[in-house]
């Protein structure tokens, strides 16, 4: 098993490694001159994200599909994930975390506006979509189509089931002591619960959850910041100037360097908010949306609540920390709790209940993902059959030692990315054209016929 472990990490590692940050954040800055800086267009895509289009084609709302896709990304990668990468890389990591998702709102514009295009409607009138099918229509790489439904399964299966459930149980067992079991039996029997109602189901869960956790969360951070104000101020600049200069830390950071603040910092980046790996637009081509580019600009607001606001929000409470002498960076992954424990009484609960329930969308988020890939596979056979098996799976993993289990997911999440980012490099033509059409000649209340079949 040892052996295992270290091949699969070692895989890992590779596939998370300088090539794939490369070639995503390259992704990401070719896109972002191509579609002429659609990063400009944020707070019109915002506007837009709360606006109902009731009557076009689709199975939920843009706002809804927008809520089920964060459901996926907002998660213990914001509150673990970034203590990880400053504990690693140093408060430098923050900024590059930040640029990445900056970047990376071009990247989700285009994958959004590709799964509107390329969507199906089945003989039911439910929207299929995502790069499956633009690979298969838009490039005729049904090849390639079917590798990234197999990836994401396996994929989801890691990071959307048992990964979640094993944080949640763990969480609980050391925060009251709850048994591992009895945390896997109610997370997987009300993940059950949800699932069983398909799209709309996920979706109407996801609306109400993820708003609400994201608030308190945030309102958290904000209290945190308010009572380390004096220290607000030098952590944003301590963060923008470790990114160059490492030795500016001091503090009793250990080491580092440029490429270290870089490498740590960008993946999480790119390894939270999703744009570029694929999964976000399948969900996003079963939105109510008058013409691919609405819904296109709407998903885009996913990356930057994601990673611009809510990871940029926790790297600054948790240097602000730091400076003030309540933290040190020897903390490590669990920076976070101990900045939560500083809020009296109602700190490390709203740090459990924001993490049961970004747990729990997650799942959400990745079951619809798995269970549109398993169809695309093989269609609507035994579909009830593989939610059941995808809830099974997150009691195994809140009992069980995951190690294995995080190494396989993150290569088949890194794997997912390769044939998106080939039907986005090879479409941009598609996605420019669309654009031109209707952002960059203002006529995004334009229905397009095309999209409803």
């Amino acid at each position: 098993m040892n052996e295992i472990q270290a091949i699969a990490d070692a895989v890992s590692s590779f596939l998370w490694g300088w090539p794939m940050m490369i070639l995503l954040l390259g992704t990401h800055i070719f896109l972002t001159f191509r579609l002429r800086v659609p990063q400009l267009k944020i707070f019109k895509a915002i506007k837009l994200s709360f606006i109902k289009d009731p009557d076009s084609g689709g199975d939920v709302s843009q706002f809804a599909a927008l809520a089920t896709s964060l459901a996926a990304t907002i998660g213990t990668g914001n509150i673990v994930g970034v203590a990880t990468a400053v504990a690693l890389g140093g408060p430098g990591a923050i900024f590059w975390c930040w640029l990445t998702g900056v970047f990376g709102i071009a990247t989700k514009y285009a994958e959004g506006l590709l799964a509107v295009k390329y969507r199906e409607k089945t003989s039911d009138g439910t929207m299929l979509g995502g790069p499956m099918y633009a690979l298969e229509k838009g490039l005729h790489m049904k090849w390639l189509a079917v590798c990234f439904c197999v990836f994401t399964m396996i994929a989801s299966l890691g990071i959307g089931s048992t990964v979640q459930s094993n944080s949640v149980s763990t969480t609980l067992f050391e925060a009251y002591n709850i048994p591992l079991w009895v945390s896997g039996t109610l997370f997987s029997f009300g993940l059950f619960l949800v699932v069983v109602f398909g799209v709309k189901g996920i979706a109407k869960v996801c609306s109400m959850i993820v708003p609400f956790m994201a608030v308190f969360y945030v309102l958290g951070c904000i209290y945190i910041l308010f009572v380390n104000s004096a220290y607000v101020w030098p952590a944003i600049k301590l963060i923008v100037v470790s990114a160059f200069d490492p030795s500016a830390v001091g503090g009793g950071f250990v080491g580092g360097s440029v490429m270290m603040a870089a490498r740590y910092g960008m993946a999480r980046g790119l390894f939270s908010n999703e744009s570029g790996l694929g999964s976000a637009p399948i969900v996003a081509a079963a939105a109510k949306t008058r013409n691919a580019v609405r819904q296109a600009l709407v998903s885009s607001t996913g990356t930057f609540w994601d990673t611009v606001i809510i990871c940029a929000l926790t790297g600054i409470v948790l240097i602000s920390c730091v400076l003030s002498g309540n933290l040190s960076y020897d903390n490590g992954a669990s920076l976070t709790k101990h900045a939560f424990a500083l809020i009296p009484v109602v700190g490390t609960p709203i740090l459990v209940l924001g993490m049961v329930f970004f747990a729990f969308t997650t799942s959400l988020g990745w079951s619809y993902y798995s269970e549109r890939a398993y169809e695309y596979l093989f269609g609507k056979k035994n579909l009830m059959g593989f939610r059941i098996f995808y809830c099974l799976t997150c009691f195994a993993g809140a009992v069980a030692n995951l190690a294995l289990v995080w190494s396989f997911a993150d290569s088949a999440n890194a794997l997912m990315a390769i044939p998106n980012l080939i039907s986005l490099l090879f479409l941009s033509g598609v996605v420019v054209k669309d654009t031109r059409r209707y952002l960059w000649n203002e006529r995004l209340d334009e229905h397009d016929t095309e999209i409803h079949h």
